[in-house]
């Protein structure tokens, strides 16, 4: 099972590890020690610490204390909603973000083209550069919108991305 997660994981752009450890964690009835996960994954030391620091970073795995236990156990996050929102908020969210960055300092070097050059094809050029941005950055100010909503109530309205896509802009 812990392959097929991994697999998974690796497909979002995470490590493949990071989903066989959180895997072995959610399976488990009880929280395990980085050992135990390193005979269960057949993993060096290294490999699992680097992997639970990761996965501890994105809130997907808890250190927890166990009386009479001087060493680390680990937990995994059972709520998978809590899980897919974080990454979602925090990943996804920060390059749409970015992308409206990158499109809205392009709309404006594109707008100083227009204004001041003296060459037709240039301004010809950057006009259909603007267009075409503007809508890159309309369908990225839509994203945006999407992953906040979703993100807020757990819900997805695809209805503004069937417009934006339809051609039928509000």
């Amino acid at each position: 099972m812990s392959e097929v997660i991994g697999r998974l994981i690796e497909f979002w752009g995470f490590k493949r590890n990071m989903g066989r450890a959180w895997t072995v964690l959610y399976l488990s009835p009880e929280p395990l020690s980085a050992e135990d996960l390193r005979h269960a994954l057949e993993l060096s030391s290294g490999a699992v610490s680097m992997t639970l620091s990761e996965l501890s970073r994105w809130g997907v795995v808890r250190r927890v204390w166990i009386q009479g236990h001087r060493r680390d156990f680990y937990t995994a996050e059972v709520q998978l909603w809590r899980m897919i929102s974080r990454v979602f908020n925090e990943r996804e969210r920060s390059e749409v973000l970015g992308a409206i960055d990158a499109f809205e300092e392009s709309l404006q070097h594109l707008d100083r083209i227009r204004k001041t050059s003296s060459d037709p094809l240039a301004r010809a050029r950057a006009e259909l550069q603007h267009e075409r941005i503007s809508q890159l950055l309309e369908l990225a100010r839509l994203g945006r919108r999407l992953i906040d909503g979703l993100v807020s109530t757990a819900k997805f309205d695809a209805e503004p991305l069937v417009r934006f896509l339809l051609g039928q802009r509000s």
